[in-house]
C-alpha cells in the first residue's frame, strides 16, 4: 500500500544517531553533515518505489555532494520479516549501484520513529545548522520511473538549501511502501 509522509515543519531539528554502515563502520549524524546541509533518506531495498528511482537517488546525491550537502541513506525495516532488507543484502545493493554516501541500519527503528520516517523513500533535507528544509519527493516517479526529464525536485530544493538555507515552500510529498515495522 502506498503511504505518504506529512508536508516539510520547516526548522524541524534533525536527531542524532549512531548508525552502522555497510562500509563496516558507525557513522553519526554529525560525520555524514555537510557543510551546507545534510540530506537523510529512508529507503530499503525490496520497494519498488525505490527501486525504480534508485540510479537518480545514486545520481542526485553524488552531485549533492558536490554543492555540500552530506547524505546518508537508512533502512529501517523489519529484516526478520523482510530479509531482503537485512544488512548483507544492504551491503549488496551499496556496491551494485555504487553509493557514494553512507547507507545504515537501523535495526532498533528507533531513528526512524524519531525522525516520523513514514515510506521509502522519505527524504529529509536539512540546513547547515539541521533544521527541516525538505520533506518532498525525488521527482514525479511513482512506482515506475517518471520520464528522463522530469523535474529533479529534490536536488533542485537541496541545491537551493546549499545556496540559501532555505528549501522551496511548495513541496509535493514523496510516495512510497510503508517503513516495515516490528510487531511490538
Amino acid at each position: 500500500m502506498a503511504v505518504s509522509p506529512p508536508v516539510c515543519d520547516f526548522g524541524w531539528k534533525a536527531v542524532p544517531f549512531t548508525l552502522p554502515g555497510t562500509d563496516d563502520r558507525d557513522w553519526t549524524l554529525d560525520q555524514v553533515a555537510g557543510p551546507n546541509g545534510t540530506l537523510i533518506m529512508f529507503i530499503c531495498n525490496h520497494c519498488p518505489y525505490v527501486q525504480s528511482v534508485i540510479d537518480r537517488i545514486v545520481r542526485d546525491a553524488k552531485e549533492l555532494q558536490a554543492f555540500g550537502i552530506g547524505v546518508a541513506a537508512i533502512s529501517s525495516n523489519d529484516a526478520g520479516e523482510y530479509p531482503q532488507d537485512g544488512f548483507d543484502a544492504m551491503k549488496a545493493e551499496a556496491l551494485r549501484h555504487g553509493f557514494t554516501f553512507p547507507y545504515l541500519y537501523d535495526e532498533s527503528q528507533e531513528i526512524a520513529k524519531a525522525y516520523g520516517a513514514a515510506c521509502t523513500p522519505d527524504f529529509f533535507g536539512f540546513n547547515k545548522d539541521f533544521g527541516l528544509q525538505y520533506r518532498g519527493r525525488l521527482d514525479s516517479s511513482g512506482r515506475q520511473a517518471a520520464a528522463s526529464d522530469a523535474k529533479r525536485e529534490l536536488f533542485e530544493a537541496m541545491k537551493r538549501v546549499a545556496a540559501s538555507g532555505q528549501g522551496p515552500e511548495h513541496q509535493i510529498a514523496s510516495m512510497g511502501c510503508s517503513i516495515k515495522w516490528k510487531a511490538a
